[in-house]
């Protein structure tokens, strides 16, 4: 803070009033200052006040990190040598692939070659696509599946499965099926993955269909397995560790189920929503966007490496006069029944890390 320079005195009736005309200008000054200073002050508090709000929800340090991880030298000799050093990786993963499946793969485009048809090569194109995901999931998630004897040999029936932020479980239960099985489980999506730029290929080759009442029960007649999630994207969206089923009040699978007179079996996954999870603030606002848009516009984040072990439970047949409504809370009641006597409640990222190097038994 500057002072205004002592006049110089002179000893009269002069030197009085110019003493006194100092004195009440620099108290001007003075408090002019330390009005300056309280408006200063107001907006370091308002700012301090704002970045501790900010800080409550994200994580200033991850932010830090990510702007030091995109800076030019990090990118340039970090991140894109790095790339390549995944592709060569994922070549080589694709070799030993080859190595352990190509008599399967082989015979898959034999049988193109000598019938010449599109379904042919795809059917190729998934069991190559199905084993490489089974190796995903055997490496980083320790995966298994359990229950696989409670699938029918023969007829149709529907998978009922819980809905993750992000159901790789699902991915991986349907690879898991045809690799060892050899059964194509035919999957009911939402309308907006159809929409998506570039998975017209991967949902035709794997069957994936929006799906109808009749359209349903025509597949499910005709002896093919279906899977669909009754929660679909709400319980990805809004579902969290405590895993709750949130059905709300769909009856479709059932209606289905019953025209068809077809067996519907639970799939649950272990620590599924602890390898991803949805942003965990905001729920509000992201459900009036869900309502308004319907599709999933809140945050995910994750690929925790957790242990994966999804269990097929027992099939729950259709009864004589049972309606939709009892068929859909049996099923319910018994998916609520596998969450209690195999999943921690709740959920815990770290406890998910240690399940990856604890044996248990399908007694357990």
């Amino acid at each position: 803070m500057f002072l205004p320079t002592v006049p110089k005195p002179v000893f009269n009736d002069l030197f009085a009033r110019n003493v006194t005309a100092w004195m009440a200008k620099s108290q001007e000054r003075l408090v002019n200052d330390t009005r300056q200073m309280e408006w200063q002050e107001k907006i370091i508090n308002y700012t301090q006040a704002m970045a501790d709000w900010v800080s409550d929800y994200v994580d200033i340090d991850f932010v830090i990190f990510i702007k030091w991880l995109m800076s030019p030298i990090i990118l340039t000799f970090v991140i894109l040598p790095c790339v390549i050093l995944a592709l060569i990786y994922v070549s080589v993963l694709v070799l030993h692939i080859y190595r352990a499946h190509r008599k399967r793969l082989i015979r898959r485009l034999t049988e193109y070659v000598e019938h010449g048809t599109m379904g042919d090569l795809l059917l190729g194109g998934r069991e190559l696509v199905a084993t490489i995901w089974d190796a995903h999931a055997w490496l980083w998630h320790g995966y298994e599946l359990w229950g696989l004897e409670n699938l029918p040999q023969e007829g149709g029936c529907l998978l009922v499965y819980y809905h993750g932020a992000l159901p790789v479980d699902y991915y991986y239960l349907v690879g898991r099926v045809l690799l060892l099985r050899e059964t194509m489980v035919h999957s009911v999506v939402d309308n907006f993955l159809f929409k998506v730029p570039g998975l017209k290929l991967l949902l035709e080759a794997f069957f994936c269909t929006p799906g109808t009442v009749d359209s349903l029960a025509e597949q499910l007649s005709q002896g093919k397995t279906l899977g669909l999630a009754p929660g679909g994207v709400y319980e990805a969206q809004f579902g969290d560790h405590d895993y709750k089923v949130l059905w709300r009040e769909r009856l479709g699978f059932a209606r289905a189920a019953l025209k068809a007179n077809v067996p519907i079996l639970p799939v649950f996954t272990e620590n599924v929503r602890e390898s991803f999870r949805v942003l965990p603030f905001g729920g509000n606002f992201f459900y009036w966007l869900f309502m308004k848009f319907r599709l999933p516009l809140r945050p995910i984040f994750g690929g925790f490496p957790v242990k994966l072990r999804t269990h097929i439970g027992e099939p729950i047949y259709p009864e004589e006069n049972m309606t939709p409504e009892v068929l859909r809370d049996k099923c319910k009641e018994s998916m609520e029944k596998i969450i209690s006597r195999h999943q921690r409640v709740p959920g815990s990222i770290w406890r998910g890390l240690l399940d990856r190097f604890i044996k248990k038994t399908k007694s357990q």
